[in-house]
């Protein structure tokens, strides 16, 4: 299996080791500075490294082989480690970074001019924006007919995570190169806390809708509404059906769904298609004299339907998964 192939896995780890090096050359700059906003971000970029280990976790735990214990698999782990992930950015990312402004507000850090916070804020940005690249690419290459917000809703939990997070951290560096500058220029240390506080908001807005939406993913989120109507249509387009009376859809892992549906089938047909290959009438006359030959006649009809109902649902579920490869469980009852 290609690297590229797995979803979300070239993005998480293309961030990961943008991450590590970005954390290093920013603990150095808050260290020489004293910048409070520069503290924040290198603990931003820690938190990062930390949630797209986890990211890195799901995904491989995601990958393995349906068994007895779990027979849909194990793409629940991808949403669960996200989860875990998402919380790790509000807690530690969004809640060490806030502290740490308003603990600057109370006790001021002395802020010290230094043209290295500025080069590993460019070094940073630089870095930064190509793990978001790469992880709007990975957006627009999986969903590439859907606009933005739509990407947003569908995408992979762990390519979303490296998005939101690395954008977050682009406008963070912006903010923390202007509470820097502010500070420098003013001599005030609140332009330097306040940038500190802002970029723990951005990470808490981020983290809550990353919790929110793999939160959706484990309760069991339905497919789009898209892929559903056109599943329902193929089934009732069969002339031996009559209609889908009950259908129900989960999410399992990214690209990778499971359908439920209750059918009825429709009689009529089904005695027409039987009698394509006995005609009635032929039967009729053979058996009309005998009533044993007539029971037999019965019993072979009634053995002919089944089989038929089967065949038919067999056809259904691989047209099905032919026009939709991501729907790999169908379960269809008869009503």
């Amino acid at each position: 299996m290609r690297f590229n192939s797995i979803s979300g896995l070239f993005p998480v780890v293309t961030a990961l080791i943008g991450n590590i090096a970005v954390a290093v050359i920013k603990f150095s700059a808050a260290f020489v500075s004293g910048s409070s906003a520069m503290f924040s971000e290198a603990v931003h970029s820690v938190a990062d490294t930390l949630n797209q280990s986890l990211l890195l976790v799901g995904i491989r735990r995601s990958m393995k082989k349906p068994d007895a214990e779990f027979v849909y698999g194990y793409g629940y782990e991808r949403f669960f480690w996200a989860l875990i992930s998402a919380c790790g950015i509000f807690f530690i990312g969004a809640g060490v970074t806030m502290y740490n402004g308003i603990s600057s507000l109370i006790e001021p850090n002395i802020l010290e001019y230094n043209p290295f916070i500025f080069a590993v804020l460019g070094t940073s940005f630089f870095i930064e924006s190509i793990t978001f690249i790469i992880a709007w690419r990975e957006l627009k290459r999986r969903y590439p007919d859907l606009s933005l917000s739509q990407r947003i809703q569908r995408g992979d939990p762990s390519t979303l995570a490296v998005f939101f997070e690395d954008g977050v951290a682009l406008l963070g560096i912006c903010i923390a190169f202007l509470a820097i500058g502010l500070s420098l220029l003013t001599g005030s240390h609140v332009y330097d806390a306040m940038g500190s506080i802002v970029i723990g908001i951005l990470l808490g807005g981020a983290a809550m809708f990353l919790i929110l939406k793999n939160r959706s993913f484990l309760m069991g989120r339905s497919i789009p509404d898209e892929v559903e109507e056109d599943i329902i249509t193929m089934i009732e387009e069969d002339p031996a059906i009559e209609r889908v009376l009950d259908f129900k859809s989960t999410v399992l892992n990214v690209g990778i769904f499971r359908i439920k549906c209750e059918i009825e089938f429709n009689g009529n047909a089904l005695l027409r298609e039987i009698s394509e290959s006995v005609p009635l009438k032929d039967a009729y006359e053979d058996v009309r004299e005998d009533y044993e030959e007539f029971k037999k006649f019965c019993v072979d009809y009634a053995d002919r339907i089944p089989r038929l109902v089967g065949k038919r649902i067999d056809d259904i579920e691989k047209r099905i998964k032919t026009k939709h490869p991501s729907v790999r469980y169908i379960d269809i009852e008869l009503n």
